[in-house]
């Protein structure tokens, strides 16, 4: 096991853990505290409930969030969020309204605050690379391209997907009996530029061409999107594509190159010199 599973490993576990004795602590307190061996208090068990979720939370999101900020952000307003209601519930025993109000107040404004920090990150809370290729840079942090394909007839079907980058080299998912699959088996030209889930797209649209990974090439392409995605493509992609296999086929991983602008011809260069 090389140095970064076994931080991974340590990291989850402990987050397990601490989450689930923060659990125990809000939804069984007395037996909590028979097991730990302190007195009983209804309240303060709780908000040690909360302060433990809130923990176990952080350490999670951790292993799978690369923005450290955000992952505390996170772990924080569940923690809050806990303590808030505690407060609410365990009015009858003490405290006053205005405590709970504060609190939630807190909440509300955390959670602008980790929605605002989303944006700054482009909604990419996993690994980003970096690149040397002016062309590719505009996409290390972009979550969505609209990737454009063509049918044979020369009509174009867009779709949009996830993108990874790193150094000189971007690379999409899909899998084997897709459209666009199927259509960049006979044509492997593209058009590409960013857009939001929803395949709205603002940016600028560059051309490019794509072509299909195999063996190594493959299974690192997968890696990279597993770290910039690690929810959507480390879980829900790989589970959606292995569920629906008989209709989907296998997954398959493309690079897509993008097209650079023909450099000058000698000549045209010598003339522009003479001219100029």
């Amino acid at each position: 096991m090389n140095t970064q599973r076994f931080i991974a490993a340590v990291t989850t576990l402990v987050g397990l853990a601490t989450a689930t004795i923060g659990v125990w602590a809000l939804f069984g307190p007395r037996s909590f505290a028979d097991f730990a061996g302190f007195g009983f208090h209804e309240h303060f068990l709780h908000d040690i409930g909360a302060f433990q979720l809130g923990l176990g939370v952080t350490l999670l999101l951790a292993v799978l969030w690369s923005d450290a900020l955000a992952a505390a952000m996170a772990g924080f307003f569940v923690a809050n969020t806990a303590h808030t209601v505690n407060h609410v519930v365990d009015l009858d025993l003490g405290g006053s309204a205005w405590q709970a109000w504060v609190l939630g107040a807190v909440s509300v404004l955390i959670g602008v605050a980790f929605v605002l920090r989303l944006r700054q990150l482009g909604y990419v809370l996993g690994e980003v690379r970096t690149t040397t290729d002016p062309a590719l840079a505009p996409f290390v942090r972009q979550k969505t391209i609209l990737l454009t394909t063509f049918r044979k007839d020369g009509r174009p079907g867009s779709t949009p997907v996830s993108i990874a980058v790193d150094g000189g080299r971007a690379v999409v998912r899909s899998f084997e009996k897709s459209l666009k699959t199927r259509r960049l088996a006979h044509d492997p030209r593209v058009e590409f530029g960013p857009c939001s889930g929803f395949g709205t797209a603002p940016g600028t649209t560059h051309t490019g061409r794509m072509r299909r990974l195999s063996g190594e090439e493959h299974r690192r392409a997968a890696r990279l999107l597993r770290r910039k995605y690690p929810l959507l493509h480390g879980v829900i992609v790989p589970l959606t594509h292995r569920i629906a296999r008989a209709k989907t086929g296998r997954t398959v991983h493309f690079e897509l190159v993008p097209e650079r602008a023909a450099a000058p011809e000698p000549s045209d260069v010598g003339t522009e010199v003479a001219s100029g």
